[in-house]
């Protein structure tokens, strides 16, 4: 009998849950919850501000976004989780957390995947990026759009990295993305999957001897306290994709539905300028912090992923790869 009574009593919570933490009615007022990871100074963040303001703007109010950043409900999967259940309305994600729910998200975490940075925009703005924005949906996902990331690269306490042979033996911080664990292991590292806000500890305890990130990440997080050698090898260009759960979309009138994607349509502008504006702030900063910047020849790092490569030849993932490497 009392287990049934906790049954009931955990349906009950859950339903409020679910009727009042993602999308919220007060009187004539919808309020979105979106919650994510980042730091507030993060120009991702300011994206997404952005996006709050013109919400509110174009919906006079009626329909607003409130942002909780840093972690404060949660790791990029258990906001996405809370995303699909209807607790939470919103998030952004790195695309690796991504891949355990939509798995052609795969095709991002391929090293060298994108030739630079306009190869990647006019991939994610065109075909290929909308059908992967959609692909979620069986899983109570769809993304609304993508943010800039930048280029992910190598950064490290002790040890300068100059070739993949100089990652044999480190402990190095990754998403917990299969891609990414595949990635440093055929480069000869020893990846280490650990949650974003518990990095920083890691590395001043010594757990691992480094991480990999884009440049303004390394900056606001404050990592280059403590790691002195960045090695601008750019692995990866993985976007960060700003999703919204299926139950909450759906419960949006038409009119809603087309004020936010309008506004996360203008934020990737906004944000784009921000982030590139605060990649050479961060690397300038970081440089004068007494970090080592290395810029190596990448051929011998393009070379160490190729059997990763070869793992997808034959498989949907392989051919979205193929295909992305077909845009011009």
């Amino acid at each position: 009998m009392r287990m049934y009574r906790w049954a009931f009593y955990y349906g009950v919570i859950l339903s409020v849950l679910l009727t009042l933490g993602g999308c919220r009615d007060n009187d004539d007022t919808t309020i979105l919850k979106l919650a994510h990871g980042l730091d507030a100074e993060h120009p991702v963040h300011r994206g997404m501000e952005f996006m709050a303001q013109r919400v509110a703007e174009k919906s006079g109010g009626r329909l607003l976004i409130e942002i909780f950043p840093s972690e404060q409900l949660g790791s990029e999967r258990e906001c996405i989780e809370q995303v699909q259940l209807g607790m939470i309305a919103m998030t952004k994600t790195s695309s690796g957390p991504m891949e355990g729910f939509v798995p052609n998200i795969r095709v991002f975490g391929l090293p060298y995947l994108f030739r630079d940075d306009e190869h990647m925009w006019k991939v994610l703005q065109g075909p290929i990026g909308k059908e992967l924005l959609n692909e979620g949906r069986d899983k109570y996902l769809k993304g609304l759009c993508y943010y800039d990331a930048g280029a992910r690269s190598f950064y490290t306490k002790d040890r300068p990295i100059h070739t993949p042979e100089d990652l044999r033996g480190l402990k190095l911080r990754v998403q917990k993305s299969a891609m990414s664990l595949k990635m440093v292991l055929a480069m000869g590292g020893a990846p280490t999957p650990i949650d974003w806000g518990e990095l920083y500890s890691a590395l001043q305890q010594g757990v691992i001897d480094g991480a990999e990130n884009n440049p303004p990440s390394l900056l606001v997080s404050r990592h280059y306290e403590i790691c002195k050698y960045y090695t601008l090898n750019e692995h990866l260009r993985m976007p960060d994709i700003l999703i919204i759960g299926t139950k909450t979309w759906d419960r949006l009138s038409p009119e809603f539905k087309e004020i936010l994607q309008e506004a996360a349509d203008e934020s990737v502008a906004v944000q784009r300028e921000l982030w590139m504006d605060m990649t050479c702030k961060a690397l300038e900063e970081i440089e004068k912090s007494g970090v080592t910047l290395i810029r190596p020849d990448l051929d011998p790092f393009r070379d160490s992923v190729q059997s990763l490569w070869a793992e997808f030849e034959g498989t949907e993932v392989g051919a979205l790869a193929e295909r992305v490497r077909e845009v011009r």
